[in-house]
């Protein structure tokens, strides 16, 4: 009885190299759709907010400064983060545009809000 089952599982083992190369396709869809085509979504976004960027627009950068936009160059960008303080990154280290002016303001409606209540 026991070599009856040895002998079955030996028949039905074939195919075994099929078997790999259809577990390396599937892990590498699966690595596509799971990092490769976010990744690359990304990137493609990123690089239509860098080229949609324009003078007097408010950004975040990547090391965390927000400011706006002074002027523009191909690779570089000069942002003016306070009064007359200008600083120069590369136009790939910005991270997204923000609203400053709504953010500000909002900040200063809540700070009113709470004056009046003391």
């Amino acid at each position: 009885m026991g070599k009856a089952f040895f002998v079955l599982a030996q028949a039905t083992d074939g195919g075994g190299n099929f078997k790999l190369l259809g577990f390396i396709v599937l892990m590498f869809a699966v690595f596509y759709f799971v990092m490769i085509r976010p990744q690359s979504k990304q990137v493609k976004e990123h690089r239509a907010l860098l080229a949609g960027l324009k003078k007097g627009d408010d950004v975040l950068t990547q090391s965390g400064l927000y400011g706006k936009i002074y002027s523009i160059t191909d690779k570089t960008v000069m942002l003016e983060i306070a009064n007359n303080v200008r600083v120069r990154v590369l136009k790939s280290s910005i991270q997204g545009i923000t609203n400053l002016s709504d953010e500000s303001s909002a900040a200063a409606t809540k700070a009113e809000e709470k004056k009046e209540e003391k």
